[in-house]
């Protein structure tokens, strides 16, 4: 009996010394077994934040598509609606223009251009049927844009004053020096048949004359941009930039006489 007491102690004593021990060395031993003890809480806030990623870069991806789509259709709403704009603003000119021309005009709109390099011309959505014919003048609310050179019932064909063969006769407004305006399928005219002592100077407005038939006389051409002398030495030109940029016709008025 006394040994079993004794043994029982002493497993006591040896418990009791073991966790005082333990005790003891505990604090060596904390970071250590933090650190093992953290590796798995470590990994699974890892994986946790991964999933959270993945699950936030879908929502973000599908976020971001909505919002480009939502930009996308803003962007064609104020597109559309700087083009009603444009639109309104040239109509009022021409309105405006055509209320007060001193000769009868049609509106028309452009539908077409030439698609070769050796001819300069616009189709236009009104034809005979409108009152239009073979040889009316083409001009906008800044100046001259060309003639009328096929016709159907409902287009026609304009022939651009940049065309090779289009031609009017024209004068100096400044000097009143006369002279004939042809094209070149440039982007600029060349006034011809100028006397060599011809009073043409850059920056001068030059308009129809009036000895063209149909042609009314005072309808802008262009302004002057440079002036030579022929090969020939025996009379000058005058290169003119067109007052109405060819290139960008929407609208146009049609003379009707």
């Amino acid at each position: 009996m006394f040994n079993f007491k004794n043994k029982k102690l002493i497993s006591y004593i040896v418990v009791v010394f073991v966790l005082l021990v333990c005790a003891g060395f505990l604090p060596l031993f904390r970071p250590l077994a933090l650190e093992i003890l953290g590796l798995p809480l470590k990994f699974f806030t890892l994986v946790s934040d991964e999933v959270k990623g993945i699950i936030l870069y879908h929502k973000n991806y599908t976020e971001n598509r909505i919002l480009r789509r939502d930009v996308d259709l803003l962007r064609q709403k104020l597109n559309t609606a700087d083009e009603l704009r444009l639109e309104n603003e040239r109509l009022k000119k021409i309105l405006s223009f055509k209320d007060k021309a001193p000769f009868r005009v049609i509106a028309a709109a452009v539908i077409g251009r030439s698609t070769d390099n050796w001819s300069s011309g616009i189709i236009i959505n009104k034809g005979s049927s409108s009152g239009i014919r073979k040889g009316f003048v083409v001009i906008s609310y800044l100046g001259l844009v060309g003639r009328v050179v096929e016709t159907s019932q409902h287009v026609s064909k304009v022939m651009l004053l940049s065309d090779s063969s289009f031609s009017v006769s024209s004068i100096d407004q400044r000097s009143r020096q006369e002279g004939l305006v042809a094209g070149t399928l440039g982007s600029t005219l060349v006034m011809k048949y100028l006397p060599k002592d011809a009073d043409v100077l850059e920056q001068d407005i030059v308009v129809t004359s009036g000895l063209t038939e149909t042609y009314p006389k005072g309808v802008i051409i262009g302004t002057v941009v440079d002036v030579g002398e022929e090969l020939s030495g025996l009379s000058r030109y005058a290169v003119i930039k067109p007052a109405v940029n060819l290139s960008s016709l929407e609208e146009v008025l049609i003379i009707i006489p």
